[in-house]
């Protein structure tokens, strides 16, 4: 009995300590969380602008010349089957919940609902992605690790400059960003978002996301020509476009992993009351054991 007390006290000490750490994760968690939103907020403003200027050029036609001259225009690509790549956003940690396992399940549906037995590729943002596509025997063709709590604008352009060359290389015909967008605390969903080429299609995708593009009645008089504006506001429209994912994407994980945390502080103690429960009693039952024995014990020695 002895034993089986110390082992429980040890359980108990043991678990008291895993609470502390998943109170301070949590608690780490959240002040990621807060702190991410801050910057969603002053990033909707300039989403918003950039969504709406690039909608009005599509809506004035200006982007018509752009996809003809383009080596990837869509007269020319549908005679053969559309090489395409996903952008799939997971973190490089554990510890966040079934944030990776759902948007890899979800990505995977959407890539089987839209490639079907047909050649893609992977472009993983995250570890996690990236060893999974890995070793299940995807061509992931660009990995990027090491994303911050809080990604600053500079991260994305690394990611958007080779991706756009590869693009424009012919490495693939379109790209969709895949990744789990913030909704609440407690709940996220997957999004698969037409990044590139840049036609009706993707600014239409764009344009039913939640961040309002605001309305435009002007009409565009260009300067000091429409190539040179283009190469300027599409860079920028692309940076957009993965920056915002990526924020979105972090902080749907920065939600989970303070849920998970959260859940595990809350099993932690209802562990903890079950084994104090349980080791008053293996120490109730020890003590009366003693007493019946030393009781017995003078019985005998009485006669």
């Amino acid at each position: 009995m002895g034993a089986s007390l110390n082992d429980v006290k040890h359980r108990i000490t043991s678990t008291k300590k895993t609470r502390q750490i998943t109170n301070a994760m949590e608690m780490v968690s959240q002040a990621k969380l807060n702190q991410i939103q801050k910057h969603t907020v002053s990033y909707a403003e300039y989403a918003s602008q950039i969504k709406s200027v690039v909608l009005h050029l599509a809506q004035s036609h200006i982007l018509d010349g752009l996809n003809k001259s383009s080596g990837h225009s869509a007269d020319k690509d549908q005679s053969k089957t559309k090489r395409s790549a996903y952008l799939i956003i997971t973190s490089d940690r554990g510890m966040v919940g079934s944030y990776n396992s759902n948007v890899i399940r979800e990505a995977n549906e959407f890539i089987e609902k839209h490639s079907g037995s047909n050649d893609y590729q992977i472009l993983a943002v995250g570890g996690t992605g990236s060893d999974f596509y890995k070793k299940r025997g995807d061509n992931v063709s660009y990995e990027y690790r090491g994303v911050s709590d809080v990604p600053t604008f500079n991260e994305v352009r690394q990611i958007v400059k080779m991706v756009t060359s590869m693009y424009d290389k012919g490495q693939f015909d379109e790209l969709y960003v895949c990744y789990e967008h913030f909704v609440n605390r407690l709940i996220s969903r997957f999004r698969a978002e037409k990044m590139l080429p840049i036609d009706d299609e993707a600014i239409a995708s764009a344009a039913s996301q939640d961040i309002e593009v605001k309305p435009m009645s002007a009409e565009y008089d260009v300067e000091p020509s429409e190539k040179e504006v283009l190469d300027v506001v599409l860079p920028q429209y692309s940076e957009s476009l993965v920056y915002g994912a990526i924020l979105d994407a972090k902080t749907s994980e920065h939600a989970s992993s303070s849920t998970a945390m959260k859940s595990a502080s809350d099993n932690a103690d209802d562990l903890i009351s079950s084994l104090e429960l349980q080791y008053n009693r293996a120490r109730q039952a020890a003590i009366t054991t003693e007493i019946t024995e030393i009781t017995g014990g003078q019985e005998a020695l009485s006669h």
